[in-house]
């Protein structure tokens, strides 16, 4: 069995197609060891409010409250909606651990990645669907997955945090990709599906954090789509088609439905230095690719 070959201590990759599946491993590390997945958790939190819009409880166009939010205009706030908060269209400011606070602009302007709307956009779902945002998330998302080993933490002082909270493994990621290369399948219809794998608010500039700044930085909901952006750290080869997430705890999740191919990776390396736009691109792009 081959070993991966990245520059961390302990990590894999999973590639997933129709075929089944291929994990590759680091010495010492398996298929039972959890890792901080950072913001693929938005990917989880993503799943959990389509879960929510295709049961009715919730709709894209629906307002949003941003009032709970440590946000300077925040608790004044208007015109924001569910479908802006998944697509990084709110005005938020990114929430990040080292720019906690920032103040709100007006939403639908700028491709603005925050944490705060991830948190505000789980607090949404939570109130449509009358109970915690981590007990619909497991029985929307994380039971008919079969996630056993996925939950989420706290994280930067967020209890149970929705933007970058989970913890996972290998094995459950390859899953949670499953379900993506699969449409969405068992969690969410194929048409909303492909809504969410779709731009929303076309033309949004914006920075993908740790890779660059991107003119348009395309988003779906809660997705982020591949389109033009080059350099990208889903490699050269991926289709425009291709979607995903990539967490600062040196993680990822895509799939790119045009070459029917879907990969995940962790690692106990954050990618603080720069290092995954060494590593990744190289890596994804030996993989298979549409036509």
């Amino acid at each position: 069995m081959s070993e991966l070959d990245w520059p961390v201590s302990r990590g894999g990759t999973a590639v997933v197609t129709a075929g089944g599946q291929e994990l590759t491993w680091k010495p010492g590390t398996g298929g039972g060891d959890q890792f901080p997945v950072a913001s693929v958790t938005k990917l989880l939190t993503t799943l959990a409010a389509l879960a929510a819009v295709e049961a009715g409880h919730l709709g894209l166009d629906d307002p949003a409250s941003l009032a709970g939010l440590p946000v300077e205009g925040a608790r004044e706030a208007t015109g924001v909606t569910v479908r802006h908060l998944l697509a990084h269209a709110s005005g938020l400011p990114a929430g990040l651990v080292d720019h906690p606070g920032g103040r709100l602009r007006p939403p639908g302007q700028r491709r603005i990645y925050s944490n705060h709307g991830f948190r505000a956009l789980a607090d949404a779902v939570a109130d449509a669907v009358g109970t915690t945002f981590e007990g619909w998330l497991g029985s929307s998302v994380l039971g008919p997955l079969g996630l056993d080993a996925t939950w989420l933490t706290d994280c930067n002082g967020v209890e149970g945090d929705p933007a970058a909270g989970a913890v996972s493994t290998l094995p459950d990621l390859a899953r949670l990709a499953r379900c993506l290369l699969d449409r969405g399948a068992p969690v969410v219809a194929e048409e909303l599906f492909a809504e969410a794998t779709s731009v929303q608010f076309p033309g949004l500039a914006g920075v993908v954090p740790g890779v660059g700044r991107f003119d348009p930085n395309d988003w779906g909901l809660g997705f982020e789509l591949h389109d033009g952006k080059r350099p990208h750290w889903m490699g050269a080869r991926r289709s425009p088609a291709a979607f995903g997430h990539f967490g600062a705890s040196g993680c990822f999740v895509w799939v790119d439905p045009d070459a029917a191919v879907a990969a995940a990776a962790v690692t106990d390396r954050d990618v603080d230095d720069g290092w995954i736009m060494d590593v990744w691109p190289a890596w994804s792009d030996r993989l298979p690719a549409a036509g």
